[in-house]
């Protein structure tokens, strides 16, 4: 997929302001704030949300941006986890090469900022994000990751990378990609690799990424023998569970929900050791 398509998609499925079918969460019942994280020598910022009255360590979700970075939208999504009983922490994994913020225009974010973020560097960074964890209320043996758009991608990749992860849920993460010094491998190129259990959530309509590839991905799974599932909504497009962008599709994004959480249940949240 050619840059100028993928920003051709994401300009006809998203508006950079924030409109009101945002749902602001009570925060009676949570705990929530920015905090600094140690990183490769750096304090990376990060959001952070989980239940106000808990007793013991905490099943742990790593929350990774769309492109746009820790927005409002995903700070939502860390309270509604946190409302599950989660650690929900968000890190700001861009914050070294920029602030997507100071980008009204996508496709200079794309190639000026999010196309400079090394993997590498990310992966690492999340690693530091769950030892960070474990010294502040999370049970790293219930480390989960779900990922949207950039970090759909992502999620797939941290589920070949650390071994202690115990289940991933991908949004719409691009499973073949140009290969870059930056981003050396493609979600399709680690389906042999995976560690922990991945459930990929995908648009039908989505045309920066098509039908051939997430079957490419099935196919590679499957050869794999790789504890994986990928669903395919008819009616989503690209972003689908974005409520402050044009592209939500509220079926769809209630549904793969529901579906995140339940396979969190399944394969993360209970303390197998």
């Amino acid at each position: 997929m050619t840059q100028q398509k993928e920003t051709q998609e994401i300009l006809a499925a998203d508006s950079l302001s924030l409109p009101s079918t945002v749902v602001h969460l009570s925060e009676d019942a949570i705990l929530s704030g920015e905090k600094t994280i140690p990183t490769q020598g750096e304090n990376m910022p990060a959001y952070y949300a989980r239940p106000k009255h808990t007793t013991g360590p905490l099943p742990v979700v790593m929350v990774i941006q769309e492109i746009f970075g820790v927005n409002e939208h995903i700070r939502e999504l860390c309270h509604r986890l946190a409302h599950q009983g989660y650690l929900a922490i968000a890190p700001e994994l861009y914050f070294r090469q920029g602030a997507p913020e100071d980008y009204p225009d996508i496709a200079r974010l794309l190639s000026e900022l999010v196309a400079k973020v090394p993997d590498a560097q990310v992966l690492a960074d999340l690693d530091h994000v769950a030892s960070w964890a474990s010294r502040h209320g999370g049970d790293v043996h219930r480390l989960m990751v779900t990922g949207f758009c950039w970090g759909g991608r992502i999620a797939w990749l941290y589920a070949a990378h650390n071994p202690q992860l115990k289940a991933a849920v991908a949004w719409y993460g691009k499973l073949i990609t140009d290969k870059t010094l930056n981003s050396p491998r493609r979600p399709l190129d680690i389906a042999t690799e995976l560690n922990a259990p991945v459930l990929g959530l995908y648009g039908e309509l989505d045309t920066s990424i098509p039908l051939e590839s997430i079957e490419a991905m099935r196919q590679a799974l499957r050869a794999a023998n790789a504890t994986a599932e990928i669903i395919v909504y008819p009616h989503a497009g690209h972003a689908f569970n974005a409520d402050w962008r044009p592209s939500y599709h509220a079926e769809s994004a209630t549904d793969g929900w529901q579906r995140m959480l339940a396979w969190f249940t399944r394969y993360g949240s209970s303390n197998r050791g």
